[in-house]
């Protein structure tokens, strides 16, 4: 039962959590200039994982992986501990940890 909720939920909800920072970052962040009003998309994923402790079911474990998906495809912004600032010029590669 738990190796199945592993590759079940768990499993997926980090790549997509991954998947959707690596497009935000990649993609969309160009789309709309580059803003340095931004947030940087490492604290939508630390949001997600304190979220996720408040919460009882299914959906937490669910909340947790995405939001640690989304945290690491932002971790060297978090590890320079930077909230609000554009984005460095410069190629970007999509699987990547930026």
């Amino acid at each position: 039962m738990v190796i199945s909720q592993i590759f079940i939920y768990d499993v997926p909800s980090l790549f997509f959590g991954y998947l959707l920072g690596r497009i935000g970052h990649y993609y969309i962040n160009d789309l709309i200039g580059n803003p340095a009003w931004m947030p940087h998309h490492w604290i939508y994923g630390a949001i997600l994982i304190v979220i996720s402790f408040f919460i009882s079911s299914i959906f937490a474990l669910i909340a947790f992986y995405f939001g640690i998906g989304h945290f690491v495809s932002d971790l060297k912004d978090f590890l320079q501990l930077k909230f609000f600032s554009p984005d460095e010029e410069g190629k970007k590669r999509f699987f990547h940890i930026d």
